[in-house]
């Protein structure tokens, strides 16, 4: 197979009719059919490369470049899930944008590594939590116990949903190195005109599930001072969230915040709520500022029960530091740039990735292309082919001097 830029343009567009949604997105939640249809497009495209493809226990899959069996591994991947009603490019453009870089690197005579292209599971987290929950359980942060049983809003399991794809197996390897590329997910790069983005270090994230307690009632005969309303009691905690990451936010520092995915019961609309449950999330570059905001966001909220008259309860449930990435790799990443002739920048990653949690057991490089106006998990979410071709010649440079021993 011709592995040259038309072919990935064509690569691209073929995995991005999987899942396709009306307005140009696609839909392909963690363990739903259309991932289970773009894994096994995944498996075929790989194969035909001349790939092995194995999957671990949690239904992370690698396609396997062995080299030679007694030499490490050096991974390169992303995800293939998507948000509901997501973006094409999230997550799938590195995945693919590492399958090429790997193929076109096929022939590379002794080199010092094995290559893995990874699709980890899950990274989304919009159907079953927490987020990135593949490299989560690949790096022991999570037991695959537990993400087994975690169950979607309808019940089914991780466990169900791998099943019902023929998702999971027993392959297991460590990791030398690691490298992702991704959609940078703001406007940074691309108000600056400037092709690549070298990631130096993550924000800091605090997520929690918020269960409010309160007591049903009839919308037109139960008065104001009778009710304990969840509904109203969400609401205070929403613009809670809103108001603290404003009043944290300043030319220093930003903090954002958001909450999202509601469920209200009895969901009536002549009925007071008796139960609302909904997720909150804080993030910041300043690990300082961000236990600050949300000491404050636990002080309204307890003001918010107390004023809607209901129970409020937020559980932690998925957090990660203010970390930086392996300074070599930045400085192999800014070489590489410099060959290419690509213009680059070094800046932070605001979202977590997969990247988030492998460079945690191995040296890491992480990279952005531009966002169309940092568009993302919308179906308008848009990278220019020029811009995702630069991108894939970056993978392939850098990879290529992983293999030949310059990082690790």
């Amino acid at each position: 197979m011709n592995i040259d830029d038309a072919t990935f343009l064509e690569h691209f567009e073929s995995m991005s009719s999987i899942g396709a949604t009306p307005n140009g997105g696609v839909e392909r939640q963690a363990g739903s059919p259309a991932d289970g249809q773009t894994r096994q497009w995944f498996r075929g495209l790989m194969e035909a490369l001349g790939f092995q493809v194995r999957q671990d226990s949690i239904g992370n899959q690698f396609a396997l470049l062995e080299f030679d069996p007694s030499l490490p591994w050096v991974g390169v991947g992303s995800h293939l899930d998507s948000q509901p009603r997501g973006g094409r490019f999230d997550g799938a453009y590195g995945v693919l944008a590492g399958a090429h870089a790997a193929a076109r690197l096929r022939d590379q005579t002794d080199s010092k590594f094995n290559i893995a292209v990874i699709n980890w599971f899950n990274e989304e987290g919009g159907r079953f939590p927490p987020s990135m929950m593949g490299s989560s359980v690949f790096t022991k942060k999570l037991r695959v116990e537990d993400a087994l049983r975690v169950k979607d809003a309808t019940g089914v399991s991780v466990g169900d949903a791998l099943a019902s794809m023929s998702a999971t197996g027993d392959f297991a390897l460590e990791l030398a190195a690691y490298m992702e590329v991704h959609i940078e997910q703001g406007r940074r790069l691309e108000a600056a005109g400037i092709q690549i983005g070298i990631v130096d270090s993550t924000w800091g994230a605090e997520k929690f599930t918020c269960q409010v307690r309160g007591d049903q009632g009839h919308t037109a005969a139960t008065m104001l001072e009778d009710r304990h309303d969840a509904l109203f009691g969400g609401a205070l905690v929403v613009a809670a969230a809103r108001e603290v990451a404003e009043q944290f936010s300043d030319e220093q520092a930003t903090v954002n915040s958001a909450c999202g995915e509601f469920h209200v019961s009895p969901n009536s609309p002549v009925v007071v709520p008796s139960q609302v449950d909904l997720r909150v999330d804080f993030r910041s570059a300043d690990r300082e500022r961000l236990t600050r905001a949300v000491a404050e966001f636990r002080k309204r909220v307890d003001g918010a029960a107390a004023r809607a008259k209901v129970e409020i309860e937020l559980t932690p449930e998925h957090s990660w530091p203010v970390q930086e990435y392996d300074a070599a790799g930045i400085e192999l990443a800014k070489s590489a740039a410099d060959s290419l002739g690509l213009s680059h920048t070094v800046l932070k990653t605001l979202s977590g990735h997969d990247s988030t949690n492998v460079k945690d057991v191995a040296p890491t490089i992480f990279l952005f292309v531009p966002s169309v106006e940092g568009i993302s998990h919308n179906e308008r979410e848009l990278t220019s082919d020029e811009d995702m071709l630069a991108g894939v010649a970056m993978v392939t440079e850098v990879l290529r001097r992983i293999l030949n021993g310059e990082y690790v």
